[in-house]
């Protein structure tokens, strides 16, 4: 073989990546997007722009745990067939919108595949080493505010803000440490509760009952709702029921851990 046989063939293997490696990168792509909190709606239109972009078809299976993704050659109908457990990350909007923003520049740049995986390689560390040190005070925040939406005063607020901070620093080291996202429900919503229940023990302020009601509404599994619902509307059935069953678990640990609260604390809403 010459070596401009060889420049040619070396050229070829770039400008045309094998099956496998088109499918090993969007097979963990998809994991990553799954995990952070993406609709499958936009996984597949995500996966279906790149693998255009790189002259294959596919064909995806969403399953609770884990996704199937068939990968197919257009040239040589070479196919396989790869599985990948779902990314245990938090839900994360901006790694959702870094990702889809990377399955454009393919479409649009047809960047080559090395070059594709070293970016995705950079989103992903970015957001595994991402702190957000601010986050649990915009999430008190937050909270406050909703306590103020259903007529909390001044008072209410403050005590929804600091159950809500107490409580989400809690989740946060729990779940960092590996545990159980349903216990880690519970004893959130039981802190924030008996944090929240203060105001009617000790008649702070004149909407005590606002503060202990809203004080766990930062557990509230929102997102895994709405996204069950998006799943259902596209007719993604398995993954829509699993994360519609997902957060009615969570919110029943949610509702466990506040009646817990209250009993421990001897108030009662009723």
């Amino acid at each position: 073989m010459t070596i401009s046989e060889m420049s040619a063939r070396t050229m070829t293997e770039v400008c045309n990546p094998s099956s496998l490696a088109i499918g090993s990168f969007l097979v963990e792509y998809t994991a990553w997007l799954m995990g952070c909190g993406a609709t499958c709606i936009r996984i597949e239109k995500n996966v279906g722009r790149i693998a255009a972009s790189y002259g294959v078809c596919t064909e995806m299976t969403v399953m609770p745990r884990h996704i199937q993704l068939s990968v197919m050659d257009r040239e040589d109908m070479e196919c396989i067939t790869l599985n990948v457990a779902v990314k245990a990350v938090p839900i994360d909007f901006s790694l959702n919108t870094s990702l889809s923003e990377l399955s454009w520049r393919i479409a649009d740049r047809h960047i080559p595949l090395e070059e594709a995986i070293d970016i995705f390689r950079k989103i992903t560390v970015e957001a595994t080493g991402r702190k957000g040190k601010y986050v649990p005070l915009l999430v008190a925040a937050a909270n406050a505010s909703f306590c103020r939406l259903f007529g909390g005063d001044a008072v209410a607020m403050a005590i929804v803000a600091a159950a809500t901070l107490a409580g989400y620093m809690l989740k946060n080291a729990l779940l960092s440490r590996h545990v159980d996202v349903r216990v880690v429900f519970i004893a959130c919503a039981f802190v924030s509760s008996v944090l929240g229940s203060t105001g009617l023990l000790f008649g702070l302020g004149g909407t005590s009952d606002v503060a202990l009601a809203t004080s766990v509404l930062y557990l509230v599994p929102g997102i895994p709702l709405i996204n069950s619902f998006s799943d259902m509307l596209y007719r993604h059935y398995l993954s829509a029921f699993s994360r519609f069953a997902d957060a009615a678990i969570l919110t029943c640990c949610l509702s466990i851990g506040l009646c817990l609260g209250m009993l421990a604390m001897g108030v009662g809403m009723f």
